[in-house]
């Protein structure tokens, strides 16, 4: 997930106990079997069910390429489609489908588009691109102050003409104000990015200012996911059951497929589906169990009745209305506006994604047979990322886009680390960007079925903020109560604020706007005390974490140099290289890379999320659903 990422969990799955590994012949495999009948008579030793099939450099066949990019972009499914249903809400689209769809069609898009920029010419490693629930929150935050308070009227069904310029423009007004902020606020990562101060960010943020922010993106949306589960709670309870039960009751129990391969011929093979996609797997079973219940009319067809909106006919003939062909264009819903409050919540959201991307490259290098990322390949992954954020902001998403960390523990479970297998991931986003009618599709999803996704989807994200802690010492009263203080605190303040908005009058109107976008985002206000607290009162590095946060991996990614996998593609790194003062540029590769670029953590690599060991299967749920 993610993203999400996606879905936004700072750690990825590092080893799994029963993997799917490739069949092997020689150094490649003949096909893309993720198990086979006898797992524990091919690999005897842990080492060998660590090797990879195919590393970072290679290419795998065709057919592989494509089969695993489908499985990537069904990884993202959950986080890339959470995203615009839940800002609809804030826009005032909670009864526009159509509309919903085109956002659906466009964050697709851009999360291709962004793909192909960050493994093509930013980090180069196998790395998806894609909606972020880092910038959701000040989203949300800044559309539900006053002047963007949805009218009574676009929250009654019956009242609402999709069709009219009045309605038109309520929405747009709102969304247009969101791509300002987005698009101005990406620009600050793009210049932290491409001027190299991500590691002067790094310097002063450690697990203490982490845990808080990322905790509290999940908690802050408890609203969103109890307004939709509680639409029908039968219905909502079932899709987290069957999420539960896919993830982590049946996630080691293979699935019999039948295969082809030149030596066995026709044969069945064994695939740990539940392990990949749980979430996918949830969302589908419970779809159809309400369209079941749709036909049969076994839930009530009144609007006015409970249990209403668990029908999948509700949103009318969205499918039939959508296009098969569309285009997505920046600039599609008017031209974008600046709002100085929106722009300050979405830098705080802007430097969470950041940290969390930091993380991703080193994780993601290691799962894929790849050196540990050197500065100039992490200035370069973080500067397309913002770059990434400018387009999303210009073509409309309503959000931006970051490294997913699903995506990452997808290659812990494939063994597949070439990154020819995300630029197909990335083809097959923007077609399906493209294709209208895929979009549509997903805006019929029930929202008590959304609902019990996001029960799961942020209750991981959650978790997987406090599991920073773990590199902190915990017995340390000064940690407790920074940590403690910092997440009551990013409860307590946006409650009091959206309850109280005229509290704040300083007199000038633009500044009471920004203090009300900060104070309402519970990320930014757990993520500075906890920033604020760390830095102030006094602690060993050790007891604070920074030691064991700033470990990076001691073991070598493989054969592979580091100028093999991070240089610039086409010639562009042997240009630059021609001339000495492109030394000097934070993101262009050094004149002589050797094998130790990017080895030293103190040197040459910035700081990283440590992957434990031992990891949960939480983990996996992310993976599926989101960051």
């Amino acid at each position: 997930m993610a993203a999400y990422k996606q879905v936004i969990c700072n750690q990825v799955l590092q080893s799994i106990e029963t993997v799917m590994a490739p069949e092997r012949e020689g150094n490649r495999p003949e096909n893309y079997n993720f198990a086979t009948e006898d797992v524990n008579s091919e690999f005897s030793t842990e080492e060998e069910r660590d090797k990879l099939a195919y590393c970072v450099t290679d290419v795998p066949p065709w057919y592989l390429c494509i089969i695993l990019g489908i499985q990537h972009c069904l990884t993202a499914f959950g986080g890339i489609i959470a995203i615009p249903l839940i800002l609809s809400q804030g826009l005032c689209l909670q009864h526009d489908s159509l509309t919903q769809s085109h956002l659906i069609s466009t964050i697709f898009l851009v999360s291709g588009v962004c793909t192909l920029l960050q493994v093509t010419f930013g980090v180069r490693l196998p790395i998806l691109q894609g909606g972020t629930f880092t910038l959701l929150a000040p989203s949300m935050a800044m559309l539900s102050m006053p002047e963007w308070t949805c009218p009574a009227w676009t929250q009654n069904a019956t009242l609402v003409n999709t069709s009219s310029p009045v309605f038109i423009e309520v929405w747009q007004s709102r969304m247009r104000a969101l791509q300002g902020s987005i698009m101005v606020g990406s620009l600050f990562q793009v210049v932290v990015g491409f001027s190299g101060l991500i590691g002067l960010f790094m310097r002063f943020i450690g697990p203490l200012t982490i845990a808080p922010t990322i905790s509290l993106i999940g908690l802050s949306l408890f609203e969103s996911a109890g307004a939709n589960a509680g639409n029908h709670w039968g219905i909502s309870t079932m899709t987290t059951a069957l999420i539960i039960l896919f993830s982590q009751y049946l996630r080691r129990v293979p699935v019999p497929f039948p295969a082809y391969s030149q030596h066995k011929k026709l044969h069945t093979t064994s695939i740990y589906v539940f392990q990949i996609l749980p979430v996918l797997l949830g969302i589908t079973v419970s779809w159809l169990i309400c369209y079941i219940l749709t036909v049969s009319d076994v839930l009530p067809s009144d609007p006015n009745t409970y249990g209403h909106l668990a029908r999948t006919d509700t949103k009318g003939d969205v499918i039939g209305q959508a296009s098969w062909i569309m285009f997505p264009y920046p600039g599609q819903w008017g031209r974008p506006t600046v709002s100085l409050a929106g722009v300050f919540g979405i830098l705080a959201g802007v430097i969470s994604s950041m940290i969390e991307s930091v993380g991703d490259y080193h994780a993601c290098a290691r799962l894929s047979g790849a050196p540990p990322p050197p500065r100039h390949a992490i200035n370069r992954g973080i500067g397309m990322e913002g770059l990434g954020c400018l387009l999303a902001g210009a073509w409309g998403t309503g959000n931006g886009t970051t490294s997913y960390s699903e995506n990452v523990g997808a290659l812990g479970i494939t063994k597949v680390g070439s990154r020819m297998v995300i630029v197909a991931s990335g083809v097959l986003m923007v077609a399906m960007g493209v294709f209208g009618k895929i979009g549509a599709i997903f805006t019929t999803i029930p929202t008590p079925v959304v609902g019990g996704m996001f029960m799961v989807m942020f209750g991981v994200i959650s978790a997987a903020g406090v599991s920073n802690l773990q590199y902190t010492d915990m017995n340390s009263s000064r940690n407790i109560f920074i940590f403690g203080f910092s997440m009551f605190s990013g409860l307590v303040i946006p409650n009091w604020i959206m309850k109280n908005p005229t509290a704040i009058a300083t007199g000038v109107v633009e500044l009471d706007q920004v203090f009300q976008v900060l104070l309402t985002t519970s990320m930014f206000v757990g993520g500075f005390f906890g920033f604020f607290l760390d830095n102030t009162i006094p602690g060993s590095k050790v007891e604070r974490g920074i030691v064991a946060w700033n470990q990076t991996h001691q073991e070598a990614g493989g054969a592979l140099e580091s100028d093999e996998v991070y240089d610039l593609p086409f010639g562009i790194s042997s240009f630059f290289q021609k001339s000495s003062w492109t030394r000097y540029i934070p993101f262009c590769p050094p004149r002589r890379p050797g094998l130790l670029d990017g080895y030293d953590a103190n040197a040459n690599s910035m700081d990283i999320k440590h992957l434990p060991q031992d990891q949960t299967s939480s983990h996996v749920i992310i993976a599926a659903a989101s960051m």
